[in-house]
């Protein structure tokens, strides 16, 4: 309670410490400040600060003292990216040094069955965001783990990486290069003391799983798969695939010849329905 009083404290006095410039700065004529809106996750909340400022900032030579004393100069300030924008980790890991990560970005969609394709943008926000979210998760605390020389990276892809899907290419496609990407950091970041484990598993319940208009075949429950991937981790397992069943089939229809894969899994229709 007390590190959270004081870090409110800081904030907040941080905050009117700063408040000034940013009121008072003002784009210079090499500043970019048409960025995208606000997004619903925060990741361009604050895009409008990037560019190039001409600042005349104020402030008071003694704060908190009551004195009227104030201080005036101008200045530029120039605001970018660093590190792509994912340096929070690196910061975030210098202050609590991480031993597991496990990334699990996940987002579904689906064409109708009967149309004949996938609209683009609905196959590129799925690798977005599951395969890209989940590189921008793991890339950044690779070299960290390794330097400590121990840790784990878990990647949550999923059976549909085993074979692509008819009914979700880009959901397949996103989840089969989380897998690929998690199997070839294993051999990688084994010599330097770092596990790295792919999961892989079939359908549980979660509100993604509720979107799914179509059989669900040895359904879990979301506890329980849990429990699964947790005991697979403590042991430090390379994979982690389930239900059995499930992952034989999937990679069997990958293994037969492609006619034959097709024609099975032409068959199993679904639809996932939007968010």
């Amino acid at each position: 309670m007390q590190q959270r009083t004081a870090g409110l404290i800081v904030s907040i006095a941080l905050w009117c410490w700063l408040y000034p410039l940013h009121s008072n700065a003002q784009p210079s004529s090499s500043a970019d400040t048409s960025g995208p809106a606000t997004s619903g996750n925060g990741q361009h909340d604050f895009d409008f600060e990037e560019g190039r400022w001409n600042i005349h900032l104020k402030r008071l030579l003694h704060p908190l003292t009551g004195s009227t004393s104030w201080v005036e100069f101008d200045g530029t300030s120039v605001t970018r990216r660093v590190w792509d924008g994912k340096a929070w980790l690196e910061e975030f890991d210098s202050a609590h040094p991480v031993e597991l990560v496990i990334a699990n970005a996940g987002t579904s969609a689906g064409p109708d069955p009967d149309s004949p394709g996938e609209p683009v943008a609905m196959t590129l926000r799925q690798i977005e965001v599951n395969l890209v979210g989940t590189v921008n998760t793991i890339a950044p605390l690779v070299p960290p783990l390794c330097a400590r020389g121990r840790g784990r990276v878990v990647a949550i892809a999923s059976v549909a990486a085993f074979r692509g899907l008819p009914y979700s290419p880009g959901y397949c496609a996103s989840k089969a290069g989380v897998r690929a990407y998690a199997e070839a950091l294993r051999p990688r970041l084994a010599r330097h003391g770092v596990g790295v484990t792919a999961v892989s598993p079939g359908f549980f319940s979660s509100p993604m799983t509720d979107r799914w208009d179509g059989p669900t075949p040895f359904l879990a429950s979301g506890e329980r798969a849990a429990r699964r991937i947790k005991r697979g981790i403590d042991r430090g397992a390379a994979r982690i695939d389930f239900p059995w069943p499930l992952v034989l089939g999937m990679r069997f229809c990958d293994l037969a010849p492609a006619a034959i894969g097709d024609a099975i899994l032409r068959g199993f229709r679904f639809r996932i329905r939007d968010a």
